[in-house]
């Protein structure tokens, strides 16, 4: 991979505002052999987009850590309209990361959860910006219900680590795979410009910590410390967000919208051609001025996108709100919780909001005795919370515990009446153990099992059953057309061999059968989507069933990215679109048809 960089300089007014520009990723795969370049690159102009595939890129695996000789230049980049007082304390500074901080971490043994070399090798490590190609191989057929554009997130560092890293860190890019008549599909990818991405490249460099990966212990405060001088020295700027939008998308009220938990939205326009501009932070019209989780949800009836913020720092740790299909937002409502909670995921139903209170914690104070400040409580019991929707204060939520839960991902939730005429919440998830295997390594077996968690809201009592065990089933959703309805099926990533995915499987929650659509040898995929064919499911009327699953999938040996689309009442392919460039694994993605593109706001 050839590292190199392009970015627009002053004159261009801001990135966030302007036509995409290229940027590649400034990045070392093997720093023994490679270098970084001293300078920014002149700016360029995207090339013509291209009709036939280039050659696969050849990954390879990072494999030492001369961090302090490579990865920082000798002679940084600073930014023409720092003065002259700021560039001695930014190099003074410099030297205190690089003869300090950075020498004391080599004496250290990265965890694999957070070591560059396990976290950013094979297809886990990044690319570059691709602008769109058209004309792509298309084999069998892109069904006709399928016209839009297909668009994944996922984290790609743009600048090596110096320190460590975790998956979750990296700068967010997304794919797009736009699918048209006569069965044409094209591809492109980009960077979604963050504040962050935006001021890192200017200096050329990791300027703002990895919040999971170098915010450990004593060093992780000395980093987070360099990171609040240099912020008031003016090096940076931390008031426009420090999020990378690497987790989630949504589509809603006519804007793509960019998520992770750090930080507002980002809005991503999709141009004509298929292309990506990221529009800038959006805050729904001045209405919010916090983060919001990676997940909110769409309600398929109503059109309110319902969502959630939590705070690590101080109370309320955590808020509830919505928005109306016309994006006007609703009150606050503060959710009493006691310690500030990882909660990346939820669910609603009809009536009711079901929130979980699980045992990953977060306590900034373990990082002074030399921990993690993401921490698993063991002494915590989980439980869920349920919100009535019209709740306006939260003093009628009712919290159930359901010991030994995990469900870092929630896939559909609804209501039923018992027998005795009690009401019943379903919560469909995949309950992950050890609770902390995404952040922690562990000697015990990594599991996470599809799970049935049924609440009884008189008696306040909770049952769990597993629905498919001996199989690893993360990432996937269910018909969205029945999001907080009772569903029938769920389509779900097979992650074997952990973390990569070997397939996508289709749950039957009546009878609990599995069909599984397996990639094949050395090929391995992420999150499915499935796509209702609204010809068939229209006001939520035909089988559940009838539509397609898409996934991007890589062969490992081949070296070859696709997108695969298949039939989801049998679970067979229909089509595959060979892509031009290497698609890392990722995160999230969702699929905006050509009649909600027509809608976009521009």
């Amino acid at each position: 991979m050839q590292p190199s960089l392009h970015f627009f300089t002053p004159k261009h007014q801001s990135l966030l505002q302007t036509q995409s520009p290229l940027f590649t990723c400034k990045f070392i795969v093997n720093p023994a052999k490679k270098t970084v370049p001293r300078n920014p690159l002149p700016l360029l102009s995207p090339p013509a987009p291209s009709r036939s595939p280039p050659h696969p890129e050849v990954v390879e695996p990072m494999v030492q850590r001369e961090r302090s000789n490579v990865l920082v230049p000798q002679h940084p980049n600073y930014p023409v309209h720092l003065n002259r007082f700021q560039k001695l304390a930014a190099v003074a500074l410099d030297k205190i990361e690089t003869s300090v901080i950075m020498r004391l971490e080599k004496n250290y043994v990265l965890p694999k959860m957070v070591d560059p070399e396990v976290q950013i090798s094979g297809n886990f490590a990044p690319v570059e910006e691709c602008p769109v190609h058209h004309g792509l191989e298309v084999v069998g057929r892109i069904p006709a219900c399928l016209r839009g554009v297909y668009v994944r997130n996922g984290a790609n560092p743009m600048f090596a680590p110096s320190g460590g890293h975790h998956l979750f860190d990296g700068d967010g890019m997304i794919h797009a795979v736009s699918l048209g008549l006569g069965n044409k599909a094209s591809y492109s990818c980009r960077y979604t410009r963050t504040s962050r991405l935006v001021q890192e490249a200017r200096f050329g460099r990791c300027m703002f910590p990895k919040p999971i990966g170098e915010l450990h212990g004593h060093l992780g405060l000395a980093r987070l410390g360099l990171y609040m001088a240099r912020a008031g020295l003016g090096l940076v700027d931390g008031s426009h967000g420090t999020g990378v939008a690497n987790a989630g998308l949504v589509y809603f009220n006519g804007r793509l919208l960019a998520m992770s938990e750090d930080d507002l939205p980002y809005h991503v326009k999709i141009t004509g051609e298929g292309d990506l501009e990221t529009i800038g932070r959006f805050n729904f019209s001045d209405q919010i001025d916090c983060p919001l989780i990676a997940h909110p949800k769409l309600d398929p009836v109503t059109g309110d996108l319902h969502t959630l913020n939590y705070n690590v720092l101080k109370k309320p740790y955590l808020k509830y709100f919505r928005f109306d299909k016309f994006g006007r937002k609703s009150g606050d409502l503060h959710v009493d919780i006691d310690q500030a909670t990882m909660i990346h995921d939820f669910a609603i139903t009809e009536n009711f909001v079901v929130i979980p209170d699980h045992q990953m914690v977060f306590k900034l104070s373990e990082m002074i005795r030399g921990g993690s400040p993401v921490v698993y409580n063991k002494n915590k019991t989980s439980r869920f919370g349920v919100l009535q929707q019209n709740d306006v204060v939260g003093s009628g939520i009712q919290w159930i515990n359901v010991p030994n839960c995990f469900c870092f991902h929630l896939w559909n939730a609804w209501e039923e009446i018992s027998d005795t005429g009690d009401k019943i919440i379903v919560v469909i998830g995949s309950c992950m153990n050890p609770p902390d295997s995404i952040f922690n390594e562990s000697k015990d077996t990594f599991r996470s099992e599809l799970s049935e968690i049924r609440m009884n809201l008189r008696t306040r009592q909770s049952t769990q059953r597993v629905i498919v065990s001996g199989m690893n089933l993360e990432a996937g959703q269910v018909n969205g057309q029945y999001l907080g309805q009772k569903t029938r099926f769920v389509y779900l990533a097979i992650a074997d061999p952990w973390p990569k995915c070997s397939g996508m499987a289709k749950v039957d929650l009546q009878t609990g059968k599995v069909t599984k659509f397996m990639y094949g040898t050395w090929r391995y995929g992420g999150e499915p989507f499935f796509v209702p064919d609204k010809k068939q499911t229209c006001n939520r009327n035909g089988n559940e069933d009838e539509g397609y699953i898409m996934g991007l999938v890589r062969d490992e040996k081949k070296e070859m990215s696709e997108m695969v689309i298949v039939k989801g009442s049998n679970m067979e392919q229909v089509a595959a679109i060979r892509l031009p460039s290497r698609v890392p694994y990722g995160f999230h993605g969702t699929f905006i048809s050509q009649e909600e593109l027509r809608r976009q706001v521009i």
